[in-house]
């Protein structure tokens, strides 16, 4: 059976049981986590989250890109939120590489030219959080008043460290 097959049994399952149809579209908790796309976080788990309680944001390192922002907008403007925490964690994938050796890879495996993608690598969590905060707090597409925070997640412990 194939993962897809596997993914889609269990949803039927979770659907016979599925209760919160009637969740407001805003976050309740006025929250929205950032954080890392890497499968050994569970935001709900790790988190403390429920289904309607925060958005969560996830893409590769946890990153303050382009598109997060347009989601943090919209999360801001249109949903509510007021609290950002950014989210980052130890072990990451993004710590292994450099724009460099990933734009090569893309070019000698696909023939594709990559030297316009900044893939966000880093080679500092603590580094990583702080300019992702400070990204956010510069938008001028978000509000000056928004509380944001930065966490290193431990992925051995599972637990947050803050960053100040």
């Amino acid at each position: 059976m194939s993962e897809v097959s596997t993914m889609l049994e269990a949803n039927a399952q979770y659907a016979e049981r599925f209760t919160k149809g009637d969740l407001p579209m805003p976050p309740a908790r006025r929250l929205v986590v950032l954080t890392c796309m890497d499968a050994r976080i569970d935001p709900a788990k790790a988190f403390g989250l429920e289904e309607g309680d925060a958005h969560v944001i996830r893409n590769a390192g946890g990153r303050a890109s382009d598109d997060a922002l347009r989601s943090l907008v919209i999360s801001t403007q249109l949903l509510g939120t007021r609290d950002i925490v950014v989210i980052h964690h130890t072990d990451c994938g993004m710590l292994t590489f450099r724009n460099e050796q990933l734009r090569e890879q893309l070019r000698q495996n696909l023939g594709a030219d990559a030297s316009e993608v900044d893939f966000l690598p880093f080679t500092d969590l603590d580094v990583s959080v702080r300019q992702d905060m400070a990204t956010i707090r510069s938008s001028a597409l978000l509000p000056k008043d928004l509380a944001v925070q930065g966490f290193i997640y431990d992925v051995h412990t599972g637990q947050l460290r803050e960053v100040s």
